[in-house]
């Protein structure tokens, strides 16, 4: 199972998250978030060790915008949590990995996501909220079962030391990875360390 620890934007804590070796970082460039990155250099991210991928999260964000964020930064792979098209994500594939959040409720049309085969490398399946993520919550895992497609996905949302073990249980032949976020930190964007490692440990045992 790959893992993602996303939200990062402290630089002595992005170096601590990053000895645990993560399957990918991410770092939210959407200036409404708590967990904005708006005080980490390009050098912070070039110091990263090469097999993890520097992840950049953005809303809805103008095409040019995002080019110029992945030149400057070095990311390898970008998280579309906004509205953006299929069209939109395969115009971003020449240059890195991508990966297109959506969230989930009860009510979820899977059927929204055939318009993303061919276009997109994995799904997210986040929470349903008006903020976009973080909000520690979980959704019914269960309606995974009514996902059909072949597209890998990654499951974020509320993930905890209490949960992880029922999220090892799901069996459905997509499930791709996890993504841990506010339920590791202190504060918004400062994770602990201790617990990612514990997750770590859970999750690759």
């Amino acid at each position: 199972m790959k893992i993602k620890v996303c939200g990062m934007k402290y630089p002595e804590n992005i170096s601590a998250v990053a000895a645990l070796n993560p399957d990918f970082m991410g770092f939210i460039c959407y200036d409404l978030s708590p967990r904005y990155m708006a005080d980490v250099s390009p050098v912070v991210l070039a110091q990263l060790p090469s097999s993890i991928y520097k992840t950049a999260v953005f809303v809805n964000e103008d095409a040019d915008k995002i080019r110029l964020l992945i030149k400057q930064f070095g990311f390898n792979a970008v998280q579309l949590h906004g509205n953006e098209s299929p069209e939109f994500c395969s115009n971003l594939r020449d240059e890195v990995t991508v990966f297109k959040a959506f969230g989930m409720d009860d009510g979820f049309d899977f059927t929204q996501l055939d318009a993303y085969v061919g276009h997109v490398d994995y799904l997210m399946f986040d929470t349903k909220t008006e903020r976009h993520g973080g909000s520690g919550k979980t959704f019914d895992w269960s309606i995974l079962n009514n996902y059909k497609l072949d597209i890998p996905f990654f499951i974020c949302g509320g993930l905890s030391l209490d949960n992880l073990k029922k999220v090892k249980q799901i069996k459905h032949p997509a499930f791709y990875g996890v993504d841990l976020n506010s339920r590791f930190e202190t504060q918004p964007g400062l994770k602990d360390a201790e617990k990612l490692r514990e997750a770590f440990n859970l999750l690759r045992d």
